[in-house]
C-alpha cells in the first residue's frame, strides 16, 4: 500500500550509496579523468568486501578519495575543503582506507578480479596498475592522527 501511495505521488525513493556523495565529493576533491577513475576502482573494489559492510556509504565514499589521493602523490592526503564537504577527519578513514589499499595490493591475485581487470583496462585509463600506497597511507594517517 505504501508503494502504491509513493507511487501516486509520484515520488522516487532509494538507499543512499557510495555513488551518491562521490559526485559531491569528487568536485572538493579536484579531481582529474585519473583520479575520479581511481576514486571508483576503490569504491568498487570496497562493494566486494564483506568486512565493509559496518561502513556508512559516506564514509566508504570519503575513504576512496582519501586512498586515490595517496596512491596518486596527490597531497595533501586531506584538504579542509574535504573536512568541511565530508564531515569526515583523516583518523576517522584510516580503517577503511587501510582495507581498500590491502583489497589494491591483493586484487590481481584474488579469486574476485572482475574490479581489477575493468580498471586495468584503457578505458578506465590503467588506474588499477598503479602501485599500491598502503605503506605510505598508514605513515601518514597515523602522523594525523597523533596530531588530532
Amino acid at each position: 500500500m505504501e508503494k502504491s501511495i509513493l507511487n501516486k505521488l509520484e515520488w522516487s525513493l532509494t538507499v543512499p550509496t557510495p555513488y551518491v556523495f562521490l559526485v559531491r565529493f569528487i568536485k572538493d576533491a579536484t579531481c582529474d579523468k585519473e583520479m575520479e577513475h581511481m576514486v571508483y576502482f576503490f569504491v568498487e573494489l570496497g562493494l566486494i568486501q564483506y568486512s565493509m559492510i559496518i561502513y556508512s556509504p559516506s564514509m566508504v565514499a570519503a575513504s576512496a578519495i582519501s586512498a586515490t589521493r595517496c596512491t596518486l602523490k596527490k597531497g595533501p592526503l586531506w584538504t579542509e575543503s574535504l573536512k568541511h564537504y565530508t564531515g569526515f577527519f583523516e583518523p576517522q578513514l584510516l580503517d577503511y582506507s587501510q582495507i581498500l589499499l590491502k583489497s589494491h595490493s591483493a586484487a590481481p591475485e584474488s579469486k574476485l578480479r572482475a574490479v581489477y581487470k575493468k580498471y586495468s583496462s584503457i578505458e578506465f585509463g590503467n588506474v588499477a596498475l598503479n602501485q599500491p600506497a598502503l605503506k605510505k597511507m598508514l605513515e601518514e594517517l597515523k602522523a594525523s592522527s597523533a596530531s588530532f
